[in-house]
């Protein structure tokens, strides 16, 4: 089987010669054919991702075709389209039994924790999957980004009217754009990247954009009208996760959608005068999967637009380092295999 192995900061290994995987009970076997590539990618190439250890095969955005199912599977069958759930649960520690399956206490994360799918065929649990044979492979292989963002607006319990900020105009950020959106939020996205920006105002019809890498209070309110209810930050930047704190109203939230290796620090009077709230969200859990696939049969949002890079497989290593440049402007890079 072949397959892209990142042996180490900043070195992929392609290999042929990598064992297949077997199909035991509860299991299906799927053919990969989409590997979407996001920041988690990027930042465990560059040796900067937490919870990481070399050797490791990437890849969590995925889509492919079912090739062979358990034979006590009824509901799936060779040939289905699928997109992959790629968070491992236990199901038996105090956050899985409560439902919160995306902060497992011994999650693995497939092309993390775990070895992902950049590679010609995975197993993975059948509870694992997300039958899309209405999606494209495309399509359904963007599912895992958006429902990031799905789940950090359903854990803000955003609703209709309220005034949103989103930090970070990234593929995550798109997806919390998009979710607060259909929450019915007034939804306002601040970065540096004006065609970024531009880029929101167009697919997820945000309602103001703000250039500025550390806008005042009145240049908020000014814009806005009133200081956020809730602020997401999806940088996973340090210093606008630190700066994010400023943004928020009195009585507000602030969510931290981005992951940073680093400590964060923030002021205790000012969080006590406004009584904020400080949200982590990770992950997302089904439910977030099922809302995105019934979001994009919707045909809402323009995909096709969402991703700006593509590759084949044998093209990644070369291609790789290029989407790492600011120059290159990627949104979303995707891998057919």
């Amino acid at each position: 089987m072949k397959g892209i192995v990142c042996n180490q900061p900043k070195e992929f290994i392609f290999r042929d010669d990598m064992k297949a995987p077997t199909l035991n009970r509860g299991e299906v076997l799927i053919q990969i054919k989409r590997v979407g590539i996001c920041g988690t990618d990027l930042h465990a190439y560059m040796g900067n991702q937490p919870f990481f250890q070399y050797p490791r095969v990437l890849g969590h955005e995925l889509s492919g075709e079912i090739e062979e199912v358990s034979q006590e599977i009824t509901d799936l069958k060779a040939g289905d389209r699928v997109a992959v759930i790629p968070y491992m649960h236990c199901g038996k520690c105090d956050a899985c039994l409560s439902g919160k399956t995306n902060c497992c206490e011994t999650l693995q994360v497939l092309g993390v924790h775990a070895d992902g799918g950049m590679c010609e065929k995975l197993v993975v649990p059948k509870e694992h999957v997300i039958k899309t044979n209405h999606l494209s492979l495309d399509h359904a292989a963007l599912i895992e980004p958006l429902a990031i963002g799905a789940h950090a607006v359903n854990r803000a319990q955003v609703n209709e009217g309220d005034q949103v900020l989103v930090v970070g105009a990234g593929p995550i950020g798109l997806g919390v754009m998009a979710f607060a959106k259909r929450k019915g939020a007034v939804v306002t996205v601040l970065d540096v990247n004006e065609e970024r920006l531009a880029f929101c105002q167009k697919w997820a019809k945000v309602d103001q954009t703000i250039c500025s890498s550390k806008p005042t209070e009145s240049e908020l309110r000014e814009t806005i009208g009133t200081m956020p209810a809730v602020v997401f930050d999806a940088t996973g930047n340090v210093h606008s996760m630190t700066q994010a704190f400023d943004y928020v109203g009195f009585g507000g939230k602030l969510v931290y959608v981005g992951l940073v290796k680093q400590e964060l620090t923030f002021n205790d009077p000012d969080f006590h005068k406004k009584e904020l709230t400080l949200l982590g969200s990770r992950n997302a859990a089904k439910k977030d999967f099922e809302d995105v696939a019934d979001l994009l049969a919707s045909a809402q949002y323009d995909m096709d637009a969402y991703i700006s890079h593509r590759c084949e497989f044998d093209q990644l290593i070369d291609t790789f380092e290029e989407w790492l440049k600011p120059e290159s402007k990627v949104i979303k890079a995707m891998v057919t295999i």
